[in-house]
């Protein structure tokens, strides 16, 4: 299924983001708004607790599992959001090459921010979004 996402960008814009600046749906596409993403197993217990890297890959396979619940991939989404408790600009971008490597060409407009704490014990990443798909 071909995503209903349009990616924008600018030439008046510089090129040195690694993601779109802008993205649009059509009227009528049905928005999905994730929660955070989290680093949780299925138990609900945090993995990879001190691995910036292993927590975004966590994230990111449940990203993919609750974008399938809502009928959605990766390719769907319209925005991101990635969440590191971190101060070190080393630990931010260590996520988000991770999220951006799964992101492959869709290179959908994302945030990246530190933060000083997030909600589970052990917790650096966690990853916000929102998809649209075509009903």
């Amino acid at each position: 299924m071909t995503s209903v996402v349009q990616l924008i960008r600018s030439d008046a814009l510089s090129d040195v983001a690694e993601y779109a600046y802008a993205a649009t749906v059509p009227a009528g596409t049905r928005l999905v708004f994730l929660a955070g993403s989290c680093p949780l197993d299925v138990d609900g217990s945090t993995v990879a607790v001190g691995d910036v890297r292993g927590q975004a890959a966590q994230c990111v396979a449940n990203l993919r599992t609750a974008l399938a619940a809502a009928g959605a991939d990766l390719g769907d989404l319209v925005q991101t959001r990635v969440l590191v408790a971190s101060s070190r600009q080393a630990d931010l971008v260590a996520a988000w090459e991770v999220v951006r490597a799964a992101m492959g060409d869709h290179d959908v407009p994302s945030t990246l921010l530190g933060v000083t704490v997030l909600g589970y014990d052990g917790q650096l990443v966690e990853v916000e979004a929102v998809a649209a798909v075509a009903d």
